[in-house]
């Protein structure tokens, strides 16, 4: 998400900037469900994705049937912690990231990573999404065992013979411990509407998610 440290004046013009819809923004990238997937899981499962901020891609997996909690954090670094302070100097190494707490007998782990692909993030964008920029912005799938990691690798290859994007998908899975955020962070989409940053980067996403997939919206 985008740090307001300019004057006021300008912050009011990028402000109207930002809440401007873009054409497009509602709709999702048409893609094919993955050929392989996770089967057998019981219980409670977990995927840690990042794309982004956090706060659009926490919203939108609140809004899949079969989550049952989405917590904003921090992945993949070398530090043993991670704070918003320390992530956003880009010297940690850590991604933004969620963790998803989800019913696999009510949506599979491919189906997440199809979400993820289609409407969640740009999966093209090198350390960047939107108008944010650097390494903590990368596209990354964290596997949390080695069915996830096979069924990641599987589709990422799927997708890339497909083509269903202008450029190569760059995104890398990936290892590392997860940091809950600041509870400052948590559920920002839902407690802050009016944000000009939800307004114009995230709204569209949960939309885009609710038009594509509604038969998985909870």
């Amino acid at each position: 998400m985008l740090k307001w440290t300019l004057p006021a004046a300008a912050l009011a013009g990028i402000a109207l900037f930002l809440v401007q819809p873009s054409a497009g923004a509602e709709r999702a990238v048409p893609i094919p469900a993955p050929a392989l997937d996770v089967t057998g899981a019981k219980g409670q499962q977990v995927a840690v994705l990042a794309g982004g901020c956090f706060w659009g891609m926490e919203a939108v997996f609140q809004s899949v049937k079969g989550v049952t909690s989405v917590t904003s954090g921090y992945a993949g670094g070398t530090r043993a912690t991670a704070t918003y302070e320390q992530v956003s100097t880009e010297k940690t190494r850590h991604a933004e990231a969620i963790r998803i707490a989800y019913d696999p007998r009510k949506v599979s782990y491919g189906t997440l990573l199809r979400i993820y692909f289609s409407v969640a993030h740009d999966p093209t964008q090198l350390n960047r999404q939107g108008p944010d920029t650097g390494p903590s912005y990368r596209s990354a799938i964290f596997p949390q065992n080695e069915a996830q990691r096979r069924v990641a690798v599987a589709y990422v290859a799927q997708l890339t013979r497909a083509r269903p994007y202008a450029r190569p998908i760059v995104t890398r899975l990936e290892t590392g411990q997860f940091f809950a955020a600041e509870a400052y962070h948590q559920d920002f989409f839902w407690r802050n509407p009016s944000h000009p940053y939800i307004m114009r980067w995230d709204k569209p996403k949960v939309a885009a998610f609710r038009n594509a997939y509604p038969q998985l919206v909870n």
